[in-house]
């Protein structure tokens, strides 16, 4: 598909492409970040007993959330056709219980993301969502739960940013959470929560 169909005519594949949380362009031109921008990492890195693991990691190998679509064109459907919607539907909730990885269930990793604050105090972050790029559950639909990590710091994080980059260290589990921002497949308590530097 192409950009202008996926972002300029209104069809089908807009819904689509809005549920898999595509990029679309820069938030602003002063933003330090950009929709869509990913953090980089080493992959296999230990820092302080933790080893860095990168956002694949969360992902079944197998698992491929569009198959939910079969062999619908969704170029040739307008948003308000019911295999649309119905498609649409399909794949959120496939996205929404995204499978886990059960072997990374306690295991002692650092990973970095952008922050997703869910407790609404400013200053003083004690429960947050990470999520793997900037602008997921705020300007873009949230990725699928397994791409989601619920946070809850040991110490509550001190910040004047809504999504912060941030790393995130602590043992990971696959204990699903469901937020008003979106569905997490994991959940670490954060021993360590510092700011990301590029």
């Amino acid at each position: 598909m192409s950009k202008k169909t996926l972002f300029g005519k209104t069809t089908g594949a807009t819904l689509i492409a809005a549920a898999l949380s595509l990029p679309a362009a820069a938030i602003a031109a002063e933003a330090e970040y950009k929709l869509g921008e990913r953090l980089q990492q080493k992959s296999g890195a230990v820092t302080a007993g933790y080893k860095e693991v990168p956002w694949d990691a969360l992902v079944p190998a197998n698992w491929d959330p569009a198959k939910e679509l079969g062999a619908l064109d969704l170029s040739t459907l307008s948003d308000s056709d019911p295999r649309a919607i119905k498609a649409l539907e399909k794949l959120k909730a496939a996205m929404d219980n995204a499978p886990v990885v059960p072997a990374i269930n306690g295991s002692r990793v650092r990973i970095a993301g952008f922050m997703v604050p869910l407790d609404g105090i400013r200053g003083q972050i004690t429960e947050f969502l990470l999520v793997p790029y900037f602008g997921a559950c705020i300007h873009t639909p949230p990725p699928p739960s397994n791409q989601i990590i619920h946070v809850v710091p040991v110490k509550p994080y001190k910040t004047d940013q809504g999504m912060e980059a941030v790393w995130i260290s602590g043992t990971i589990e696959t204990v699903r959470a469901e937020t008003g921002m979106g569905n997490a497949g994991y959940r670490m308590k954060a021993e360590v929560v510092t700011t990301y530097k590029r």
